[in-house]
């Protein structure tokens, strides 16, 4: 299987996203394409996955719109399949910052786009501020060296971390360089255009984001740490772009390291330290069954449906929609 993730903030007007919904769907259903894109005003962004046909089938589709033409894509693979349907959603953003009226790239710039090759040294000079754009459970599952995490738990959260911590932390050290990144560019994309909004200076972004830089960079010359949280069934990957050592919790679905397995209040299906206490006797009755019956088709070499829940989460962004916990 092949997975391809890719956005492209570009001015879509509001008449035309059902129609790009209708072929989306169309396409997506004659090859068999798993995943979700989002339509909004602003642009587009997705992840799916497919086989080769399906996936240079979406992108040559994609593409045949000159606005589109450009659009860069972000490669990994798979052994089995990382989502279980394929949706397409129109959304007021299609990443959720909360500022809508933010027009990236148009009336609001992004900041400098830093090549992977050239990022360790950017973030290395001492008078750069690194800052991860992402939430707070994905900077616990690695982050690059040196970054500061917002502890977001919703990219909605940013621009008030902006006022209440960003802004009196630059006034204070004056960095001569901003360096923001995330997963695949969108995240950092938004917010370096709201910092330059707001009227910071000297701001930067990692071009293609952790994925393209662990694609790029020789692990030995690597500044990354720990694996990249990603919105799909693998969870996390590692330098070398393969599934690492994280799971799901099914009960709250925050991404849990072996040794969060190992702590006593895990249960398989159930709970972690994460959400132990916050569900009733109801629901991890509810849990257990569903875990019981996971195990029994594993057992007969099938795939059950209770495993693939990471199908419901949007791309990215799409900061409200995971669970309790929200990507």
């Amino acid at each position: 299987m092949r997975v391809v993730s890719f956005y492209r903030f570009v001015p879509l007007a509001l008449e035309e996203l059902p129609h790009w919904r209708q072929r989306l769907l169309a396409l997506g259903q004659v090859v068999d394409l798993r995943g979700t894109v989002l339509l909004a005003a602003e642009g587009i962004n997705g992840t799916v996955s497919g086989d080769r046909h399906a996936v240079e089938a979406l992108v040559a589709l994609l593409r045949s719109d000159p606005r589109l033409a450009s659009l860069e894509l972000k490669h990994s693979e798979a052994a089995e399949p990382v989502f279980h349907r394929f949706k397409v959603r129109i959304k007021r953003e299609i990443v959720t910052l909360g500022r809508p009226e933010l027009q990236v790239g148009t009336q609001a710039p992004v900041g400098t786009y830093v090549p992977a090759a050239d990022w360790n040294a950017l973030i290395r000079d001492p008078a750069t501020l690194v800052i991860d754009t992402r939430n707070a459970y994905e900077v616990a599952v690695g982050s690059f060296e040196g970054a500061m995490d917002p502890g977001t738990a919703h990219f909605s959260e940013f621009p008030a971390w902006v006022e209440d911590q960003l802004r009196p932390l630059v006034e204070r050290t004056q960095p001569v360089a901003l360096a923001l990144f995330c997963t695949g560019g969108i995240r950092c994309e938004k917010a370096t255009a709201w910092l330059q909004q707001q009227g910071f200076e000297g701001v930067h972004q990692l071009q293609g984001g952790i994925l393209r830089y662990l694609e790029e960079v020789p692990e030995a010359d690597s500044t990354w740490h720990g694996d990249c949280f990603v919105f799909d069934q693998r969870v996390a990957l590692n330098h070398r772009l393969e599934p690492g050592a994280h799971s799901l919790c099914h009960g709250c679905r925050m991404p849990l390291s072996p040794a969060d397995r190992a702590h006593p209040s895990y249960v398989s299906g159930v709970s972690c330290s994460h959400c132990q206490g916050e569900r009733g006797a109801g629901d991890r009755a509810r849990f257990a069954e569903r875990q019981r019956q996971v195990s029994l088709a594993s057992a007969r070499g099938d795939r059950h449906i209770g495993q693939v829940f990471a199908s419901e989460v949007e791309p990215e962004s799409l900061s409200d929609g995971w669970g309790g916990i929200g990507p």
